[in-house]
């Protein structure tokens, strides 16, 4: 269901949203040509408010997949953008992580510091008793399914990661290709972006994105640990329910498409994913119509299946 209201005359787009709470109040971050937006609210479901750019960076565009996290007194945002400063990976992709910091979650954001070298998107950022740790997706062109994977390295603080990544999820199926013969004939290019980590019992989980947005079988996927390691470099997470079958926790349904790109957050003991999609019908919007929904996520014993409903908050 749509969570964050549209405005037809000046639609930006609400794509890869990213939810937090601090202090009581919600913020969604949002990719952005020119930066990153965010909306907030007293309550999640209902009463969003657009707070217009949080983040931007100078020339430079096309600001992905924001996530944000408070650490101290500081909120730190991690996001990738076209960067000319550091020598292009071999497909030529200069999307590039970097990090801001704020002492308000609505910004402005900062001091932005390249954090990783291309190609590097879509972090979760998140702090256990271990320490900090920052999962992201970077590309691997040799692997037997070459293509973008998931991958997390512990950060010594906000800004200095240890430069030993552990790959998380990896890709595995047909319905993860991306773009057939994308390099060369008979090579076909996957993705996995989009990690989302979050603990719940006695597992740990790793969700994901496969695909891209604009494909027949772009879902949200998870991989799954039985675990009370709290080092996540040091965890092997297994793809649910094994590496060879294509089970999503949700994908394009009846009512919407390019669903994908979320986030999670539990909200009076209930888990809500925030994510992107578009109407299947046209809806008069121009260029990227994807804009952010929320659906209820049941957590149960190592099981994650979504409850969504056609309805609008």
């Amino acid at each position: 269901m749509q969570l964050l209201k549209i405005d037809r005359d000046n639609y930006i787009g609400q794509a890869d949203p990213f939810v937090m709470e601090s202090d009581g109040r919600f913020y969604i971050y949002t990719t952005g040509s020119d930066g990153v937006y965010a909306y907030s609210s007293d309550e999640l479901l209902s009463g969003w408010k657009f707070e217009g750019r949080v983040f931007t960076f100078p020339d430079v565009s096309d600001f992905w997949a924001p996530s944000v996290i408070k650490h101290g007194d500081t909120f730190y945002m991690y996001c990738s953008f076209e960067f000319f400063g550091d020598i292009p990976d071999r497909g030529g992709h200069r999307q590039t992580m970097h990090v801001s910091s704020s002492k308000n979650p609505l910004g402005p954001f900062e001091n932005a510091k390249q954090l990783l070298h291309p190609f590097s998107i879509d972090s979760h950022v998140i702090e256990n008793e271990s320490g900090m740790f920052i999962f992201y997706s970077t590309n691997n062109f040799d692997a037997e399914r070459p293509g973008t994977y998931i991958v997390v390295d512990r950060l010594l603080d906000p800004y200095t990661p240890a430069g030993r990544p552990s790959t998380v999820v990896v890709p595995t199926l047909d319905e993860e290709i991306f773009r057939r013969d994308r390099y060369r004939k008979g090579s076909h290019w996957h993705t996995i972006e989009g990690a989302f980590y979050f603990r719940e019992g006695d597992w740990q989980y790793v969700m994901y994105s496969g695909s891209c947005y604009e494909n027949e079988h772009y879902f949200i996927g998870y991989a799954r640990a039985k675990t009370d390691e709290t080092d996540l470099t040091k965890i092997k997470f297994e793809k649910y329910p094994d590496a060879n079958t294509y089970s999503p926790v949700f994908s394009s349904n009846e009512w919407e498409e390019g669903a994908g790109h979320h986030s999670m957050i539990k909200y009076r003991g209930q888990w809500y994913a925030v994510y992107h999609a578009r109407n299947k019908e046209p809806d008069g919007l121009s260029g990227d119509r994807r804009n952010a929904r929320i659906c209820r996520m049941n957590v149960n014993n190592g099981i994650i299946t979504a409850d969504r409903k056609e309805n609008t908050i």
